[in-house]
């Protein structure tokens, strides 16, 4: 027998070897020892083959049925179901993938990963045809970017073929614009940008017209309503009275969901306001309510005076930003147990330690920091944009080791990217081109972190993980660093480089930042990793996508399940139910340890791990601290301090259940479902919604 037809009706040639590598698999996937077992029962399959299809060609699945009955025939039932579990995963995949647009994934990506690309970045004609494949956008991104190195006289070529390979790889990915938008009319490449505010309705409509145009590209944008004068307050103008920061909020809301309903995802804000505004307790409030500012992540903008008068219980002043006069005095600790209260409720708020922001920020003689983006890593100055990028860390472990040198090589490339793309950008407004390039602020983050500490056997909550963590973000650092300072000295620094931190240390800097750690969301399903640094939230889940459940498991956990010997379709199912280890009795301890999930870990190890990211971090870090809905207000409370006091730049809780939408829901909370059902882009960061960034 020469040929063999594949499953798209193509006829190839045939190949006894990959039988022999078939059947390989499926004794290792159930740790049997199979000696030269692969070669005999092949040679069987081979035969029987021949024998059947004297006048004819067999399809792929003929062979498969042919092997599967050798197995059994040979007294290995055991590996049999193995191989039959095998191809019914297979054949579920091929089915998801039949109702996607996309028929041609050279890359081999998850279904999920493609439903995500066709949704949202790859590109489409005036008829919503897909006009290009994963492939194809990954080389539309890296040629696009690397373009930018004939500038300076550099080899555009190498440079691309470097991008497409880390890309198409799964081994670093810029943030969402980038890829939706590289080598489009829209040119639109960053994800995070920070708008003033000022204290006028010009000033107001100027803002939310900003917004608009912004989150028409793609980015997201983070407000400080800190300098608009408090509810009631004299309007001279009219001589009637203000009506305060959250009604304006509420306008900016209002056109996100309208303009949202037009893009490619949803438009996403910070809003912050300080602890000393008079209308504080209004805005605490605001989202007491569901479906009010859900648009909004809002943060109290806290300082260390006021973390202070918590401490001591004392009162504070309340500050008219228009006057700069006391208006009030509250209790902080008051103040601080509403916070507390309501982040228990609703989620909201988190908090956001400006001080410390302001300390660590490397261009402080530039301005002063009084917002984030919309997921809080990137503290910006008015008008500033950032690029994001995320190294996918999973993928740089080889023989349970970490990979230094290929980390090195995915992190100086991750630095090059991200600052041709402050060149290669089309900025929505000539304030904001005009900062960016004066400071060309980058963020590259990782992803994957929590499944490289189970490659490499570590629990999450662990005094090693947080030791590794370290080690990880400053060789990280260390590295970006290095980098920027090589292009500051061949391409020139940022602008703003005289005065800034950098020119203590070295004689030119091309970026005033360079790491930071973003909530990947969409990118690290594209990836098919774990989100940023957050813990696994669940190891199996089911997923509905396009009306298909496709039963999702951490590959990670299957790998290790088949060649410990105790990977089953039941376990699996089981596993689904509540999406950790820690009822299920025929998972050996020492897996259940290494594999804990997100609700199983405690939460000062989830602040710890955000505190040792952020101590080798420049801009900033995003984590959700996700809770059990049997969490405390007390918790909560001794959340927010010791993220304080280990310098975190700001914080963030989600107790489950606190929001009726979720993008994840346990245990049969729907009542139609049973288990852990996951809307499509839940991607393991947080459970209260979607991260598009």
């Amino acid at each position: 027998m020469e040929n063999i037809r594949k499953r798209d009706g193509r006829i190839v040639a045939f190949e006894p070897g990959k039988i022999s590598l078939a059947i390989q698999k499926a004794f290792l996937a159930v740790g049997e020892k199979n000696g030269d077992l692969t070669g005999k029962i092949s040679g069987q399959v081979v035969e029987a083959i021949e024998d059947t299809f004297k006048n004819s060609i067999p399809d792929v699945e003929d062979v498969q049925d042919i092997v599967e009955e050798k197995l059994i025939r040979n007294g290995y039932a055991r590996v049999a179901k193995s191989y039959i579990l095998y191809r019914q995963k297979r054949a579920d995949v091929r089915d998801a993938k039949k109702l996607l647009r996309v028929h041609k994934d050279e890359l081999k990506l998850s279904v999920n990963a493609v439903r995500v690309l066709e949704r949202r970045y790859l590109l489409k004609d005036t008829e919503s045809n897909i006009i290009e494949t994963p492939a194809g956008m990954f080389r539309r991104v890296a040629k696009t970017v690397a373009s930018v190195d004939r500038r300076y006289g550099e080899d555009a070529k190498k440079t691309e073929e470097d991008f497409y390979r880390m890309m198409a790889n799964l081994e670093f990915l810029p943030n969402t614009p980038t890829l939706m938008n590289a080598g489009t009319d829209m040119g639109q490449l960053s994800a995070c940008f920070v708008l003033p505010v000022e204290d006028s309705l010009r000033g107001i409509f100027g803002a939310l017209t900003n917004m608009a145009l912004i989150h028409q590209s793609g980015g997201g944008t983070g407000f400080s309503f800190s300098g608009l004068r408090p509810s009631g307050d004299v309007v001279r103008s009219t001589r009637g009275v203000a009506s305060g920061p959250v009604s304006f909020m509420r306008i900016f809301d209002q056109a996100t969901e309208v303009i949202k309903q037009g893009g490619k995802r949803r438009g996403a804000n910070m809003g912050i306001l300080r602890v000393d505004h008079p209308d504080i307790i209004k805005f605490i409030t605001s989202k007491e309510k569901e479906g009010f500012l859900d648009n909004f992540n809002i943060s109290v903008g806290v300082t260390d005076k006021f973390m202070k008068a918590v401490e001591n219980d004392r009162e504070y002043d309340l500050i008219n930003p228009r006057t700069g006069e006391s208006t009030n005095k509250l209790r902080a600790k008051e103040v601080f147990d509403l916070i507390v209260t309501m982040a228990w409720r609703t989620g909201d708020p988190g908090l956001v330690f400006l001080d410390e922001m302001n300390r660590k920020h490397p261009v402080s003689h530039v301005g002063i920091i009084e917002s984030t983006n919309p997921c809080g890593e990137i503290p910006l100055l008015p008008y500033e944009s950032c690029n994001l990028g995320s190294v996918n860390v999973s993928r740089m472990v080889s023989d349970g080791k970490i990979d230094w040198e290929k980390l090195s090589e995915t992190t100086r490339l991750g630095v090059h990217f991200l600052d041709n793309v402050i060149d290669a950008n089309k900025y929505p407004l000539e304030d904001i081109e005009r900062i960016s390039k004066n400071n060309r602020k980058i963020g590259l983050g990782v992803m994957g972190f929590a499944e490289m500490l189970a490659i490499l056997a570590i629990p999450y909550d662990s005094e090693e993980a947080i030791k590794t963590a370290e080690k990880i973000m400053k060789f990280i650092r260390d590295e970006s660093v290095k980098r920027s300072v090589e292009l500051g000295n061949s391409r020139g620094s940022f602008p703003n480089f005289r005065g800034s931190m950098w020119e203590n240390n070295y004689r030119s800097m091309r970026n005033a930042t360079v790491n930071t750690v973003a909530p990947t969301g969409t990118i690290s399903i594209i990836a098919n990793t774990s989100s940023g640094i957050e813990p696994i939230f669940a190891l199996s889940f089911v997923r509905n996508v396009m009306g298909t459940q496709l039963l999702e498991l951490n590959p990670i956990f299957e790998k290790i399940a088949k060649d410990r010997g105790f990977f089953s379709g039941d376990i699996m199912i089981e596993i689904a139910r509540t999406g950790s280890l820690k009822s299920i009795p025929d998972i050996p301890g020492d897996i259940k340890r290494v594999f804990v999930t997100s609700l199983d870990i405690a939460p000062q190890w989830h602040v710890r791990m955000q505190a040792a990211f952020q101590m080798y971090v420049d801009n900033a870090v995003a984590k959700t601290v996700n809770l059990p809905a049997s969490a405390t207000m007390e918790e909560i409370r001794k959340i927010y301090v010791m993220a304080y006091e280990l310098k975190c730049k700001g914080i963030t809780v989600y107790r489950y259940g606190s929001k009726a939408r979720q993008v994840l829901v346990i245990d049969g909370l729907r009542k139609e479902e049973e288990g852990i059902v996951a809307d499509l882009e839940f991607s393991g960061d947080t459970i209260m919604g979607e991260c598009t960034f």
